[in-house]
C-alpha cells in the first residue's frame, strides 16, 4: 500500500494543492504554523473520517470558504483506490471510494491504513483510560470492521442505559434487556483488545530492548472493570447486577468496556506514574512501531508511517532507530529542519519545503 498522490481544495491554510508522494519516504520540512502537520491531518483523515486534533469539520475548512476537499489516491497490489472526502462548512460531510458514496465511517475503515506518532502521543502513557482505550479502538477498528461495530453498538447501548439510570424512573426490566446487550457487545470487545495487548507484548519486547540496548523491558497488561477468566459475557452481567443499586443512585454505568485501561510497565514498573519523560517516550515509540508491525502480519503489508514532529523530541539513538526501521515503510515526516535529518537517512527521500501554504518540491 502507498499513497502516490494528495489533493486539497481549500484545506485548512492550503488554497489548493495537488502533489506525488515518494514511494519511502517523503519530509516536509518548514518552520512551525506553515502547514506541515496538515498534510499528516489530510492521509489521517482520508483513513479514519476524523481529524486526530480536532472534533469539528469546520476547523479543516480555510477561512470564509463554504467547503474543503481531500482526495488521496492510493496504490494497492490487487486495486488501486481513490479517497474523495467533502467537507461542509455546517458540519456535514460526504465520503467516497472509488466515486461510490460510503454510508458508515465504519466502511471507510480499512481502505488506508496508517499508523501516527506525534508529540500529543506521549499522552497515552501520562493521562487518563481514555486515551490508551482510544489507541486500542483506533488501532484494532483498522484491522476489523466487526470489532468497530460492535463497538457503536456497545456505546448506543450504554448511551441508552445511562440515559435511563439517570431519568429515576427505572425499569428494572429493561435494565435487564441492556445489560444482555452491553455483555454481547462487550464480550467480543474485550476479547479483541486482550489479543491486541498479547500482540504488543510479543512485538514490543524485543522492539523495546533494540530501542533501549538492553536496558529495559516492557510489557502491557490489560485491566478490566470485570473479571477477565472464564465466560467474560456473563461476567459483565453479574458486575453488572452487582452494581446495579450503585448504578442507579449514581446514574451512571461503572462496570464495562468503557470503564478498562491497560497498564504500560517498564521493568515491571508502571510508567504511568513512575516513569522518567524518556521512558514515557520509548514507551509509545515501542506501541506504534509494535502497531506497524501488527497491522502488516494481519493484512500482509504495512501501512503509512506518519511522523509528526517527533525526531527533535528524541534522543540521537530513538531518532536513528526510526530512521533504520522505516526503510520499507512508505513514511510522511515533518520537521522544521534543524533535525539535520538528511545526515541520517540511508534510502531514498523525497524533501518538500513548506511555507504559508504552500509547497515546493526539493527533489530526491
Amino acid at each position: 500500500m502507498k499513497i502516490r498522490n494528495i489533493s486539497l481544495i481549500n484545506y485548512r491554510n492550503y488554497k489548493q494543492l495537488n502533489i506525488e508522494l515518494g514511494k519511502d519516504v517523503n519530509v516536509f520540512q518548514g518552520e512551525n504554523a506553515q502547514g506541515k502537520t496538515n498534510i499528516l491531518e489530510s492521509i489521517y483523515y482520508a483513513a479514519f473520517g476524523r481529524s486526530h486534533r480536532t472534533n469539528k469539520v469546520k476547523d479543516l475548512i480555510m477561512w470564509n470558504e463554504k467547503n474543503a476537499q481531500v482526495r488521496v489516491y492510493i496504490e494497492k497490489d490487487r486495486l488501486d483506490k481513490t479517497i474523495d472526502m467533502n467537507l461542509l462548512s455546517d458540519g456535514r460531510k460526504s465520503i467516497s471510494v472509488n466515486k461510490v458514496k460510503l454510508t458508515k465511517i465504519g466502511d471507510l475503515l480499512g481502505v488506508l491504513n496508517v499508523v501516527m506518532f506525534s508529540p500529543e502521543d506521549l499522552k497515552i502513557v501520562k493521562e487518563s483510560p481514555g486515551l490508551r482505550r482510544k489507541f486500542l479502538d483506533m488501532e484494532i477498528s483498522q484491522l476489523d470492521k466487526k470489532y468497530y461495530n460492535s463497538l457503536v453498538s456497545y456505546n448506543k447501548v450504554l448511551a441508552e442505559r445511562n440515559a435511563l439510570l439517570k431519568s429515576r424512573r427505572i425499569d428494572r426490566n429493561i435494565l435487564d434487556i441492556y445489560d444482555v446487550k452491553l455483555s454481547e457487545h462487550a464480550d467480543y470487545i474485550a476479547k479483541q483488545r486482550i489479543n491486541y495487548i498479547n500482540l504488543l507484548n510479543s512485538y514490543g519486547y524485543s522492539i523495546h530492548k533494540e530501542i533501549t540496548t538492553n536496558k529495559e523491558e516492557i510489557r502491557y497488561e490489560y485491566k478490566s472493570s470485570f473479571s477477565l477468566e472464564g465466560n467474560l459475557r456473563e461476567n459483565l452481567k453479574k458486575e453488572l447486577t452487582r452494581k446495579r443499586e450503585m448504578d442507579i443512585e449514581r446514574g451512571t454505568t461503572s462496570a464495562g468496556i468503557h470503564r478498562d485501561d491497560f497498564l504500560i510497565l517498564i521493568n515491571e514498573v508502571d510508567a504511568k506514574d513512575f516513569g522518567s519523560q524518556g521512558q514515557q517516550r520509548t514507551a509509545v515509540l515501542t506501541m506504534k512501531f509494535s502497531s506497524l508491525e501488527i497491522i502488516r502480519k494481519v493484512k500482509g503489508e504495512y501501512p503509512i508511517l506518519l511522523l509528526d514532529d517527533v525526531l527533535s523530541e528524541l534522543d540521537l539513538s530513538r531518532k536513528k532507530f526510526i530512521l533504520k526501521s522505516i526503510e520499507n515503510i512508505q513514511t510522511v515526516i515533518t520537521c522544521t529542519g534543524v533535525e539535520n535529518i538528511e545526515e541520517y537517512l540511508t534510502g531514498n527521500y523525497r524533501l518538500f519545503n513548506v511555507k504559508n501554504g504552500s509547497i515546493a518540491d526539493g527533489g530526491e
